[in-house]
């Protein structure tokens, strides 16, 4: 009995709650100049940074998952963007506790599913000389960046890790907990660290 009356209260709550989330990140786009097309909904707050040099644009029907509350697979935190350069994200896509850290340029295809705790860097963040990383002004302006590209219907797992300069074909499998380092043709998966050649789909 007490049971049930503490799962009906867990539960009224998270509906009363939700009716936030969307309006919210509405706002947060709205205020970091985001351009953002119809039927957005967010489950959860985000941390979205957009820069001065930073433009985002994001299509129709995008879902966003942020938090521990919100597609519970482990390791959950906010979704967060943060963009000093051109981040494009398609229409269909669905996203949980996913960072997307657009330092150069960053597209995104339409129905992509990017899986719980996955991150995309198009960026070093510091530079791979000793020397320069002493020198806290100069470190990030020599990090290499490379644009991030992923195609139309992607599926990326969960706890994956996408680096700089790669790209991913139209209709390919990224497996969970991979970290990709080189492009993926269309119509294969791929996995592991660093990702390899698993096998090709039958499209």
């Amino acid at each position: 009995m007490v049971s049930d009356v503490f799962k009906g209260f867990r539960k009224a709550k998270e509906i009363s709650v939700s009716f936030l989330f969307t309006p919210y990140a509405k706002l947060i786009f709205y205020l970091n100049g985001v351009k953002f097309a119809s039927n957005l909904t967010v489950h959860g707050f985000m941390k979205v940074i957009v820069t001065r040099r930073g433009n985002v644009i994001i299509g129709k029907n995008v879902v966003v998952n942020s938090g521990h509350n919100h597609n519970i697979i482990g390791r959950q935190q906010k979704t967060i963007l943060w963009v000093e350069g051109l981040l494009t994200i398609g229409d269909n896509v669905g996203m949980s506790s996913t960072a997307i850290i657009c330092n150069h340029s960053i597209s995104i295809g339409n129905n992509v599913t990017i899986g719980g705790n996955s991150v995309i860097y198009d960026t070093d963040f510091h530079s791979l000389n000793p020397e320069i990383r002493i020198n806290k002004a100069i470190d990030k302006l020599n990090a290499k960046s490379g644009k991030v590209t992923i195609n139309d219907n992607v599926f990326i797992g969960a706890h994956s890790t996408i680096l700089k300069g790669v790209t991913i074909g139209e209709n390919s499998v990224v497996g969970a907990c991979s970290v990709v380092t080189k492009d993926i043709p269309n119509n294969e998966i791929w996995a592991g660290n660093p990702a390899q050649f698993i096998k090709s789909l039958s499209i």
